[in-house]
């Protein structure tokens, strides 16, 4: 039977659980994925040296960058060092500065969610705030952990689309109300990105890549999180989901 779901890459985080290593995806974007973009979720391991990243694009139909407790190393973009107890992950960093440029130059539709959102700006030469909630006329942008996670990805701010812009169009809306769980978020934007949504605050919540011959949106928010209760979310996956479905055809 000829297969007609896309197959979406999805980016894996490195974990050590116990003794050993893990490749882990958070359920909720697999879930999307099939739910929101009618794909089949394919997870992508980041295995360091060896693995031959970009080659495995060529059996993708899109690329989904995820969330992530972790945060983007500052040195990829000359940043300070991280304050004490920060979670990283050497490994997707590398993974994703991989796969980022190559998914582009291949057309392949690429959708970047609040880790991968901030990825896809330092992919570009783009620099990081690592704490906006600390810095003077922003926002908290992060959410209270002590907060029931109901509360946590509770809608918590509006944004502004551009006019014209990609989320305008797939939404046929000017804002939305999102929500936050952030620490870092874009200072210096990358080279080539245009600004697709900013927050209240005036901090970038959304870009796309300007010359991208595919679809290429990154957000700081979670569309993920209970994907069904918001119109908004469900047509940036299923915009994300047509685009693939064109690029595999």
């Amino acid at each position: 039977m000829r297969r007609t779901q896309p197959i979406i890459g999805v980016i894996s985080d490195r974990r050590t659980l116990g003794h050993h290593a893990f490749q882990v995806q958070g359920e909720k974007y697999l879930r999307a994925v099939v739910t929101g973009s009618g794909g089949l979720p394919l997870g992508i391991p980041c295995l360091g040296a060896g693995f031959d990243s970009p080659g495995i694009l060529d059996a993708l139909d899109g690329l989904l960058l995820t969330g992530s407790p972790s945060n983007v190393e500052p040195r990829h973009y000359g940043g300070a060092a991280s304050g004490e107890g920060t979670m990283h992950d050497a490994e997707r960093d590398l993974l994703a500065f991989a796969l980022i440029p190559a998914a582009i130059r291949a057309g392949l539709p690429l959708l970047a969610i609040c880790r991968g959102f901030q990825e896809l700006n330092v992919a570009f030469g783009g620099s990081l705030h690592q704490e906006v909630h600390a810095l003077p006329g922003l926002g908290r942008h992060r959410e209270d952990k002590a907060e029931p996670v109901e509360v946590q990805y509770a809608p918590a701010h509006e944004v502004r689309f551009t006019a014209g812009g990609l989320l305008a169009q797939i939404t046929g809306r000017d804002s939305a109300r999102v929500n936050s769980l952030h620490g870092q978020g874009i200072d210096r934007l990358g080279d080539g990105l245009l600004v697709d949504a900013v927050a209240p605050d005036g901090l970038i919540e959304a870009i796309v890549v300007a010359d991208a011959p595919g679809f290429a949106l990154g957000v700081q928010w979670h569309p993920e999180w209970r994907l069904q209760e918001s119109e908004v979310s469900m047509a940036i996956f299923q915009a994300f989901g047509d685009a693939c479905r064109s690029y595999r055809s």
